[in-house]
């Protein structure tokens, strides 16, 4: 692939400068937690500011060589979570599974055994520079287990080139079974009109990952959920109610309008109008009406403030 020639040019440095920045690259990251959306805490990698500049010039090259599967509904543009729950929303019966520990299973090994198939081979030199510059290590230690990171912004691309062939092989099994199959990153989502023909898919999604990955990726098998019209179906994050519409959730309508009637009496701190803003223009994605609903109970100069005052309070920071 010339990596060398294609990053001289591409952030025009020398090839000296590269090889003495990325000897050390998998620990040049900053390390820290965040909530996950259920349980626990998620733990976010983000390389210093310096590699995102040589991971983001690697995604320009590898983009051009290595496909995404049209199942593959995250980190593409103009496309998110409303257009993946859109895929199931006038099916019945749900099925969901998630993997388990995602990012961390992909490996150099694994990525140049994706390469491998795709014919793309590489030289020892190539080699090196993806590894360097792809790949984390959490340990620190010299010679620790390099694996892909949630916070870089080549993970995404990778995470998806990576399950091409698992997303074509599951997708056209699917299709034959009249099964719509999307993934979200590491969310499996599978739906269908006819009761019962989903319980056989983790098995086989359990086979085609050991075809494919030969075990280094599994399923959580805690997260494996079966659902229909009769209980609540939610597809990464999105409420699929029972007349097929989507929508955000009672729950959640109910806690943005606490902070809209919050704000109304000035009870709200600036941040927290921050957050606000973030959830209304979530909720009003998913649901165009809501916006309408909101100015119906607490006013449009109410709602307008809301989003004038929070981006105001961006700007200044």
């Amino acid at each position: 692939m010339q990596i060398h020639e294609f990053l001289c040019n591409e952030l025009s440095v020398s090839k000296q400068e590269i090889n003495n920045y990325v000897s050390l690259a998998p620990n040049k990251y900053k390390v820290y937690t965040i909530p996950k959306r259920t349980s626990g805490k998620r733990v976010i990698a983000q390389p210093a500011k310096r590699l995102k500049d040589f991971q983001r010039a690697l995604i320009k090259l590898l983009e051009q060589r290595l496909p995404v599967h049209d199942s593959a509904f995250a980190y593409k543009k103009h496309i998110g979570i409303k257009e993946n729950a859109r895929q199931h929303q006038n099916s019945s019966y749900l099925l969901k599974m998630d993997f388990q520990n995602f990012f961390y299973s992909i490996t150099p090994d694994l990525f140049f055994s994706i390469l491998n198939k795709q014919n793309i081979y590489v030289s020892s030199e190539d080699s090196y520079l993806l590894t360097q510059i792809l790949f984390f290590n959490p340990s620190k230690k010299t010679g620790g287990k390099l694996v892909m990171s949630i916070g870089a912004p080549s993970s995404p691309f990778i995470s998806n080139s990576i399950m091409y062939f698992f997303d074509k092989s599951i997708y056209e099994s699917c299709l034959n079974q009249g099964v719509n199959y999307t993934r979200y990153a590491d969310d499996l989502t599978f739906s269908c009109h006819k009761k019962d023909i989903l319980f056989a898919l983790p098995i086989q999604v359990k086979q085609l990952l050991v075809e494919h990955f030969d075990g280094r990726i599994t399923i959580n098998e805690g997260k494996t959920v079966f659902s229909s019209k009769s209980h609540n179906r939610h597809v990464t994050g999105v409420t699929i109610t029972n007349d097929n519409h989507l929508s955000i959730g009672r729950q959640k309508k109910r806690y943005i309008s606490s902070l809209i009637h919050q704000f109304s009496l000035n009870q709200l701190a600036n941040e927290d109008i921050s957050y606000l803003q973030g959830l209304l223009a979530f909720a009003c994605h998913i649901e165009p009406n809501f916006k309408q609903r909101m100015i119906d109970k607490y006013s449009a100069e109410t709602i307008n403030k809301i989003i004038t005052r929070a981006r105001g309070f961006n700007e200044k920071k």
